[in-house]
């Protein structure tokens, strides 16, 4: 088979690596790619924006399938004009992919579906929001309705905190994404996050994972895409696991179903683990990152067919293996990220790091002959495999401490939750 993976993050270099090992495979394309996809498949130049320019590519290269990473293109309907052209794809459709570029319209589909899920309210115009707001008071979380890179969501202790996020999405300081508003409830509990593919009836459940979305350790500093993450979760017990698959997932997708926009992809549930049971924090229609990290290092299938199984409708009868593992997965960012960074300051020896349970997925590199230099946020993603967490967290922050980058920082906690529950 062969494939091309959309997308430069890493994710996308995370599931080439594990695409790469499958029997199935001839062939494997990446675009754009990073720094360091070259290792795992053949890198190519291109604008994923311009989907004529994708169809183009598979056309003449004789792509059999197409695995689309990024939400910014799920959400644009890559994978509906792919279709339409004839290639396999994986990637839901524009209207299911709703479900992560509207957060109005996935409060909606709970309304409709009595899914467990935060109170809310969703504004158009910010005097409406503030007279919400100040109706509610706090702590109350405050989120631009569209796409905004993991950056459009305040969780604010104050009322002030509270109006200041929602002058700035009015503002434009989240463009599109903030021409609307959701206020939520303050939802009290632990979060983690569950991965089910779904074919649009059938439905396979992955795996658990936790990820750290603030900047600083503590879980201190700004809301960022996410500085870290490991799996399993075990604060997803068997319980709580099936009551989010008969309560969250299963009337997510037959809500979708009903509504003629079938799901056929991977759903991303984020979930708040509240004394009243799971509730639906926000759903995203594609895998994680860094989550996607961690799940590849642990999964022991072969990920190839159950994509395609996925996108071609005929996941009934498949399976997924785990290893019985913990893997950890460290973010290093440039200085400044979340916020403005200075890109092209030089990393080494994050090359010489990979074996089988240490792997370093690029996320913001690019190559500047033998040098690698940082082109992002959020650049390098060491990740990590050991019998405990608190294991597999010494061999990630080893490898962290090899690479040399005086320009970069992480967080040096990712994991403290679970191993200060559990001391392991």
């Amino acid at each position: 088979m062969r494939v091309l993976v959309i997308g430069s993050g890493g994710r996308e270099h995370a599931l080439a690596w594990k695409i790469a090992q499958s029997p199935l495979l001839s062939k494997l394309f990446i675009a754009p790619g990073n720094g360091g996809t070259d290792a795992v498949a053949e890198t190519i130049a291109m604008d994923i924006t311009d989907h004529w320019a994708v169809i183009d590519f598979c056309k003449l290269n004789a792509i059999d399938f197409v695995v689309v990473g990024p939400d910014a293109q799920v959400v644009a309907g890559l994978g509906d004009d792919i279709r339409a052209a004839g290639v396999s794809c994986f990637c839901p459709s524009k209207a299911a992919g709703q479900l992560e570029g509207s957060k109005s319209f996935t409060k909606a589909l709970c309304d409709e579906m009595d899914i467990p899920t935060a109170c809310y309210g969703h504004f158009d115009t910010e005097a409406a929001a503030l007279a919400y707001l100040y109706t509610q008071g706090a702590p109350i979380v405050i989120k631009a309705d569209g796409l905004a890179a993991g950056k459009g969501v305040t969780v604010a202790m104050s009322v002030e905190e509270a109006e200041a996020a929602i002058i700035d999405c009015f503002s434009g300081a989240f463009g599109g994404a903030g021409a609307s508003v959701v206020i939520e409830q303050f939802m009290e509990g632990e979060e983690v996050s569950l991965f089910v593919l779904c074919d649009g009836t059938n439905i396979l459940p992955l795996t658990t994972a936790q990820d750290h979305k603030r900047a600083f350790d503590g879980d201190c500093g700004p809301n960022t895409g996410g500085m870290g993450a490991y799996s399993p979760a075990p604060v997803m017990t068997g319980e709580i696991y099936q009551q989010t698959l008969d309560r969250i997932i299963w009337p997510t997708v037959r809500g979708l179903a009903a509504r003629g926009t079938p799901y056929q992809g991977v759903l991303y549930a984020g979930l708040m683990l509240t004394s009243d049971g799971p509730k639906l924090v926000e759903y995203n229609a594609r895998f994680g990152d860094p989550e996607t990290q961690v799940l590849v290092m642990r999964m022991q299938s072969d990920l190839l067919p159950l994509l395609h199984a996925t996108a071609t409708g005929t996941l009934a009868g498949h399976d997924v293996v785990w290893n019985d593992q913990f893997a950890i997965t460290v973010v290093m960012a440039t200085k400044g990220y979340p916020g403005p960074v200075v890109n092209g300051s030089e990393i080494r020896n994050a090359q010489t790091l990979d074996n089988g349970d240490l792997q370093v997925f690029h996320a913001g590199t690019r190559r500047d002959g033998d040098r690698l230099l940082a082109a992002g946020g959020r650049v390098l993603c060491v990740t990590a495999l050991g019998q405990t967490l608190h294991e597999a967290q010494t061999f990630a922050y080893a490898g962290v401490d090899q690479i040399v980058w005086p320009e970069g920082f992480c967080r040096r906690d990712i994991g403290w939750r679970e191993i200060e529950r559990n001391g392991r």
